[in-house]
């Protein structure tokens, strides 16, 4: 049975431009940069963090403005290093949301709001932010939103650090410390 993300997702690929053909990031009309592997989604929190778990991936979101150059230089810089594109690809689902955007996004609670209201829910007040999620959402609609997140990096990262906030997450490395430490341990 087709699910609505296989038709949205279907229905999404044949628009896309010939550079997001090619693999490459494109400015989109809404002035942002995006990727062609990034997710394309029906913006439904608890269902995009369990595809990404059937999938055996994990889900980031990453928000993102207009006109920021430090978004643009981690699409054209960081997403341009084959070895960071692939490892993240291969293990992370990124949900691109725009910090003053007005799509709406239904959150793991249930409720519904525009972007810019789920920004400023989860305090998110810097681009690049990049929020992940655990691995499934068992109890994520009980807990304040800021304690849903495994973890967040804000701001432009060099691409070391870029990759390494990824391998944080991946390699489960939250269970035994901290970002920053982890960061540092491989800086």
């Amino acid at each position: 049975m087709l699910s609505r993300r296989d038709f949205l997702i279907g229905s999404m690929a044949g628009a896309l431009t010939p550079a997001l053909a090619r693999g490459q990031a494109v400015l989109g009309d809404d002035g942002i940069y995006h990727q062609p592997w990034f997710l394309q989604s029906l913006l439904e929190l608890g269902d995009d963090l369990q595809a990404a778990n059937e999938a055996g991936k994990r889900l980031a979101v990453m928000w993102e403005l207009r006109g920021c150059p430090y978004c643009r230089d981690t699409h054209l810089v960081n997403f341009a290093r084959p070895e960071i594109e692939a490892y993240i690809k291969t293990r992370f689902e990124i949900l691109q949301l725009n910090l003053v955007g007005a799509r709406e996004v239904t959150d793991f609670d249930g409720e519904k709001m525009p972007e810019k209201r789920l920004a400023e829910k989860y305090g998110i007040r810097f681009t690049p932010t990049v929020q992940f999620f655990p691995e499934r959402a068992d109890g994520l609609d009980r807990k304040r939103p800021r304690e849903r997140e495994i973890t967040r990096t804000q701001g432009y990262l060099a691409p070391q650090q870029f990759l390494a906030s990824f391998r944080f997450v991946a390699e489960r490395a939250y269970e035994r410390g901290t970002l920053l430490d982890f960061l540092k341990a491989n800086s």
